[in-house]
């Protein structure tokens, strides 16, 4: 392992470095195989117009985002179990991602996997995160919130004797977990609609979670968060206006499964909820819309996402990528002032 475990800062900023040099070394191969391919973006037909510049354009980024994530944390972590688990899940996660992508790319449409096989994935990986890290980390199936207060969701737990190994369900906490953990995925998927988006949002958001996992004493975790950091800010290079590749849902639904992953590892699934802000809008923004026009017939917003509302009012695309970043970025202070608040 590389660093001084003395250190955990110094591992932490390192691993930001190695993880965002890996993607800014990577993503030019990656992005000329993808040409060569012909692998490329497909833009909605009902998007802005000046979007459809866009189609063609190489997708499928996230591949060297959970490249650098993964490399980085073998060279500067310890693979504790929590650091395992949480690593699974958003390469799991990732690949399901990556499945949605190549659909996409194979059917020459902008939409891949129906949203029920999607949900069907998201839902097994959720699952399982939950029950290995309450069984195997030890997480308590307990909600806490920023003034002391907190929701017990053990109290419908299933105790199964599995060779003489006690092993838990807690229900109500599982449910919880999948909300969250597919929640988050869909909201940052939702995000990825502009160039560097995403990414930059990703990253100030994970920059937040390394902070808080730092002060919960799990420098594994921290060093996951500032690789998945380093990651989002290497690949914002090719990514910032006019984009080079896009990190399609390989990369969205990964980093949205990385911030909920952590948050249950350390409890703190509200912080992450506070931190991540910005997604939640965005997802809101389009379950408001789908209600409203189903209900009157009428739209809330010009276009949903809300970032594509503000987009047709007039606003550049670069105007609304940099303010929602300044969002994400007032997002992610008050959900780390939050979580000394915490019970």
């Amino acid at each position: 392992m590389l660093g001084n475990p003395s250190y955990p800062t110094y591992q932490a900023f390192l691993a930001l470095g190695i993880a965002a040099v890996i993607a800014l070394a990577l993503m030019p191969l990656w992005i000329r195989i993808l040409k060569f391919e012909g692998i490329g973006q497909q833009v909605r037909a009902d998007g802005p117009e000046r979007h459809l510049v866009k189609q063609g354009t190489p997708t499928m980024g996230g591949v060297i985002i959970l490249i650098s994530i993964v490399v980085t944390c073998l060279l500067m972590g310890k693979l504790t179990t929590e650091l395992v688990l949480v690593l699974l899940a958003t390469v799991a996660t990732g690949l399901l991602g990556l499945i949605d992508d190549a659909t996409s790319v194979t059917h020459g449409r902008s939409l891949g996997l129906t949203p029920h096989a999607k949900m069907i994935g998201l839902t097994l990986i959720c699952v399982l995160f939950c029950l290995f890290s309450v069984n195997w980390c030890g997480v308590e199936p307990i909600v806490r919130f920023p003034g002391g207060f907190a929701i017990d969701l053990g109290v419908l737990t299933t105790t199964l004797d599995l060779g003489g190994q006690a092993f838990s369900i807690p229900w109500l906490y599982v449910a919880f977990t999948w909300l969250l953990i597919a929640g988050l995925s869909n909201a940052v998927n939702l995000t990825d609609g502009l160039d560097g988006l995403a990414g930059g949002t990703s990253m100030i958001a994970l920059l937040i979670m390394a902070a808080v996992t730092f002060l919960c004493n799990d420098p594994n975790l921290t060093v996951f968060c500032t690789s998945c950091a380093g990651a989002c800010l290497g690949f914002l290079w090719f990514n910032c206006y006019p984009a080079s590749i896009f990190m399609g849902d390989t990369g969205s639904l990964a980093l949205g499964a990385a911030l909920a992953a952590v948050a249950v590892m350390t409890n703190t699934e509200v912080v992450s909820l506070i931190v991540g802000g910005l997604f939640i809008i965005e997802a809101l923004s389009v379950m408001i819309q789908v209600v409203s026009f189903k209900a009157t017939g009428k739209r809330v917003f010009l276009m949903a996402p809300i970032h594509h509302h503000f987009e047709k009012m007039g606003w550049a695309e670069t105007k609304v990528v940099i303010r929602f970043w300044i969002v994400s970025a007032a997002f992610g202070a008050l959900g780390l002032a939050l979580f000394f608040q915490l019970g």
